[in-house]
């Protein structure tokens, strides 16, 4: 499409699997797309093979007129465009560049949780595995903090990011061998 003044990035939710044909068919209709990918080692028959994957499984970016999105929708695989309710939500420029960036980088980008600070994680390995706390960002060093409530107390350590997988307060359960837990939620 020649027209980019009006037109913004978008996330479509497709069908898992289809992502690089709705790229293709998209891209036949002229439209500019995004795919992120990335390699992994995958075993079949017990054979490893190196794939290319979606960064983003289920998605991909593609940019176009959001009073015009009749076509996107009628392509194959697309289940829709994501936003609220029936209104897309375009994604920043700057947004859609870091992704770029990334993807096209030799520095072995993959898919990872979505992690904020400040929100319950728990650790899933390295020493202090099973663990759970708030993770805490401070001077660029993460740090997982754990809690006792009766005594209004709290412990920090410096964790290494990759340790750590998001937890719901919901199904929060203590860490193996522990009696005094961080922020333990009770339903």
């Amino acid at each position: 499409m020649s027209e980019t003044s009006s037109q913004s990035w978008f996330a479509l939710h497709v069908r898992s699997r289809r992502e690089k044909s709705v790229a293709r068919s998209l891209s036949d209709k002229g439209y500019d797309t995004l795919l992120p990918l990335f390699r992994a080692r995958r075993t079949w028959s017990g054979k490893n093979r190196d794939v290319e994957l979606p960064l983003f499984p289920g998605y991909l970016f593609c940019r176009f007129d959001a009073n015009n999105r009749l076509p996107i929708l009628t392509t194959t695989w697309v289940d829709c465009v994501v936003g609220v309710g029936k209104n897309p939500c375009p994604i920043s420029e700057s947004e859609i560049m870091a992704v770029k960036t990334l993807a096209t980088s030799e520095c072995g980008a993959e898919p990872w949780p979505f992690l904020r600070t400040g929100h319950p994680v728990r650790i899933e390995t390295g020493p202090f595995y099973g663990v759970e706390g708030i993770l805490l960002r401070t001077k660029r060093l993460d740090r997982l903090v754990v809690s006792v409530q009766l005594l209004q107390r709290s412990v920090a350590v410096e964790i290494d990011r990759r340790w750590v997988v998001p937890c719901s307060p919901a199904r929060r359960v203590p860490a193996p061998g522990r009696t005094t837990e961080a922020f333990n939620y009770q339903q």
